[in-house]
């Protein structure tokens, strides 16, 4: 393999690209030639791990916010993820919009209407009445529940190990870097190795499933502007054009393509949000925005230790309940992408704090996912109808919006802007940021992959970068035309059975970090100084 990479003027580790390429070529081959059978395996999978560890799931990430909020209010808080003299090399806005836009930018424009108005509609809390007051204000504690505070501890846990070991260190830039605490030299092993293929297909198939979901929501949005027939052929088109758009954002760099994309498209998500606010409902939404604050707040805790036990007394139920479906999917799911986003926000929070860190991480994405919320949210349910009376009055027009959530997820935004002035304008416009979020998402992947075959933070050849970029926007294509539906519903259960791994390797980051911090107090280094591997030999 050596001479293969040599030969093909690559710069990587062979083993873990071409083992990687190879998984990938196999499943997408195996899927078109057996899409019902891999998808009944794969089915099979999920259903056993929702189930019987679904628990563990949302039990995991409480553990973890707990672990990072303690961090960063200890003494090690103060530690600089780098050397002493070691300053970030990007602005706080800059820094933020590309973790957001590399994150989970496609997502909110995806279930920023689509999440609120299905709860709304269908209410997953025992008791409560579709389209009541009680409803709504679940509705909009679920959504945030689901993409806050928990989502982005997913992302920071694992960012924050790869930032402390990769810079304080000195280690190569992978996941299995993280573990030297706990596997010594093994990193440099087969065990090493296997960690870090399933980072790389972790990544790779979470976000095949984003570009899938992204070209659906963008074929939609064509459909609805011009009545183009939102069908295989339109989302294969748009895969390809925003495909090259990523890749050329790749041969860029980070600095040139990222960056420029990441801080444009966040400017206008922005502007979308404020046109929101101002033509819509406005003082509904700013008091909104202060009293889901206080709901989010509230209802946490009980939310973030729901795990919806009673479902297993049901005996016509699935055994797991709507928290499997829901909850359990979101931290598989998510849990596929963290060494993705962890190791991209590692890569570009070098010289901050651990407490900078955590908290600029875990918090700030999270209010601006609330503020959306607050805004799309409240804004959906209000046109559908909240309570019994309003929904009287408005006759005919109450819940079109959870017709068009039923109807087809993709298009809820875009019926939801049929509300508001510009209709056509404003349409295109979501169409555009929905492509720009795709495409960050797709060239902060393709150069965290890269990263992850290289070990270095210096990009690697034109061609190796290339490769991820269209690999990811291949696997979407394929699945699409040559599988359909059932192939995208055999890779988000792919996904929730890879994510279960994943999830492990995670939670041993927590003694790994702990290690690695105590270490440094052994050896009495100060927070200029920077440790050694060779302390945990001795």
């Amino acid at each position: 393999m050596d001479k293969l990479a040599h030969r093909l003027g690559l710069r990587t580790d062979p083993t873990i690209f071409f083992v990687s390429a190879a998984i990938m070529v196999f499943f997408v081959v195996a899927l078109v030639l057996m899409p019902s059978q891999i998808g009944d395996l794969f089915t099979a999978g999920r259903s056993w791990v929702v189930r019987n560890l679904g628990w563990f799931f949302i039990i995991g990430v409480n553990i973890w916010l707990g672990f990072l909020i303690w961090l960063a209010a200890s003494r090690f808080g103060n530690i600089r993820l780098g050397g002493r003299d070691s300053l970030p090399e990007y602005g706080n806005l800059s820094w933020f919009a590309m973790l957001f836009a590399g994150g989970i930018g496609t997502v909110l424009m995806f279930w920023g209407v689509a999440e609120p108005i299905s709860h709304f509609s269908e209410p997953p809390l025992p008791g409560v009445e579709a389209y009541s007051r009680e409803a709504a204000q679940d509705a909009i504690s679920i959504s945030i529940y689901h993409l806050g505070l928990h989502t982005w501890t997913i992302f920071t846990l694992p960012g924050l190990a790869f930032a402390y070991f990769i810079y304080r260190y000195r280690l190569p830039i992978r996941v299995s870097s993280v573990f030297y605490p706990l596997l010594k030299d093994g990193i440099y092993g087969p065990v090493g190795k296997v960690i870090d293929i399933f980072a790389v297909l972790g990544t790779l198939f979470g976000v095949a499933v984003s570009l899938g979901l992204g070209s659906a929501q963008i074929a939609a949005g064509l459909s609805a502007l011009f009545g183009w027939e939102d069908g295989v052929t339109m989302k294969v088109l748009i895969l390809a054009a925003l495909t090259c758009v990523a890749v050329m954002s790749i041969v860029a760099g980070l600095d040139k393509g990222v960056k420029l994309l990441s801080n444009l498209n966040i400017g206008m998500a922005v502007a979308l949000m404020l046109f929101v606010l101002i033509t819509g409902s406005s003082l509904f939404l700013l008091r909104g925005i202060v009293e889901t604050f206080g709901l989010y707040v509230s209802n946490l805790p009980r939310l973030a230790f729901w795990n919806d036990m009673l479902a297993n007394l049901d005996p016509e139920g699935d055994g797991w309940g709507w928290q499997g479906s829901w909850t359990v999917f979101y931290w598989a799911w998510t849990v596929t992408w963290s060494p993705f986003i962890g190791l991209f926000v590692a890569r570009i929070s070098k010289g901050r704090t651990i407490r900078e860190f955590v908290m600029g991480v875990l918090l700030a994405p999270s209010l601006f996912t609330l503020i959306w919320f607050s805004i799309f949210g409240w804004q959906a349910m209000e046109i559908d109808g909240i309570g019994e009376a309003a929904r009287a009055a408005m006759g005919d027009t109450a819940g079109q919006l959870s017709a068009a959530v039923s109807d087809s997820v993709p298009l809820a935004m875009f019926a939801f802007f049929e509300n508001f002035p510009f209709v056509h304008f404003v349409q295109g416009f979501g169409v555009l940021i929905v492509a720009i979020f795709f495409a960050t998402s797709s060239d902060s992947a393709s150069l965290v992959i890269d990263m992850l075959c290289t070990g270095e933070a210096e990009p690697g050849p034109v061609q190796q970068r290339v490769f991820w970029g269209a690999s990811e926007g291949l696997v979407a294509a394929m699945l699409i035309v040559l599988a359909g539906d059932t192939g995208i519903t055999a890779l988000q259960e792919v996904i929730t059975v890879i994510g279960l791994p994943i999830f492990i390797l995670i939670f041993l980051m927590i003694p790994s970090i702990i290690l690695g911090l105590r270490q440094e107090e052994i050896d009495h280094v100060t927070v200029g100084k920077r440790p050694t591997v060779e302390s945990f030999g001795e």
